[in-house]
């Protein structure tokens, strides 16, 4: 199944058993972002808005303008998601290779608000921000809204083996959210595996890492998995083929592209989740 950015427009996820979405029947749209390699349309944009004279950017309740009227069929009403393209300033890599898995990835957009329409000109429509997360600016692009299927959500970690072997299709958490390196429950994280390989909105994936040595270009010990240093060692070496791997947490897809996959994670065992741990996919059911 080839699914592009263009069919994700919104998204929301249900969570049993959590007041994360606080007191709205436990579901709420969730503004993320999402790593694609698909051309995203660009055709419909945002002018600018009210008082544009002396306002750089435009915020929740403002009236902004759009490049699309009655003539390109728009109507009172509509609703459009506001995205932006994003890149990342540092270039320093996490762990190896990470700068050239988010290149084949594609690029990341980011969700920053969405847009009513509530008057309809021949060429231009005004429309009110309903929905911010950010500031809206110039030049941000518009797609039109589509409820995406919701991503049902409960934790799993309580009932999964330590050591249970492989059974699924592996990838890895190549960034995260903002670019960073580490996040914990509730937080975003993107995984170069999607729909081609059989991931889809509500899939689940077991977060691990293996024993001994990373990749990571942080200061690591090497030879931990059976040695420290004035703390004992083992007679014979190990490496993270010979030990059982360490889950660390779990997540649910809530988009999918072609290639990857925009995860939130649910819980961790560890604390953190980091850029360069794997992910095993299962189902709920699993």
């Amino acid at each position: 199944m080839d699914v592009t950015l263009s069919d994700l427009r919104i998204g929301c996820w249900r969570c049993r058993g959590s007041n994360f979405a606080g007191d709205t029947g436990y579901l709420r749209d969730v503004l993320l972002r999402i790593v694609t390699s698909d051309a995203v349309p660009q055709d419909t944009y945002l002018i600018s808005g009210e008082e544009s004279y002396d306002k750089t950017t435009f915020n929740l309740h403002d009236l902004v303008y759009l490049n699309r009227g009655s003539n390109q069929g728009v109507k009172v009403g509509d609703e459009f998601l506001v995205v932006r393209a994003e890149t990342e300033q540092l270039k320093q890599e996490w762990f190896r290779p990470q700068n050239s898995l988010m290149r084949a990835m594609g690029t990341t957009y980011a969700d920053r608000g969405r847009i009513r329409v509530v008057h309809v000109d021949a060429k231009v429509s005004t429309a009110e921000i309903v929905f911010a997360c950010s500031y809206l600016q110039r030049g941000d692009i518009l797609l039109a809204v589509y409820r995406a299927a919701c991503a049902s959500a409960e934790n799993q970690m309580e009932r999964w083996p330590i050591s249970r072997p492989l059974v699924g299709k592996t990838a890895m958490i190549v960034s995260t959210k903002g670019f960073g390196q580490a996040v914990g429950p509730y937080e975003i994280v993107y995984v170069n595996m999607g729909a081609h390989e059989g991931a889809h909105v509500g899939s689940y994936f077991r977060m691990f890492r293996y024993q001994g040595d990373s990749k990571e270009y942080v200061y690591n010990e090497h030879g931990l998995a059976y040695k420290a240093y004035g703390f004992g060692s083992t007679p014979v070496s190990y490496t993270g083929a010979d030990l059982p791997r360490d889950v660390v947490g779990e997540g649910v897809v809530l988009r999918v592209t072609g290639n990857t996959a925009t995860v939130m994670v649910l819980s961790t065992r560890t604390g953190s989740v980091f850029a360069g741990d794997y992910v095993e996919l299962e189902s709920p059911q699993q």
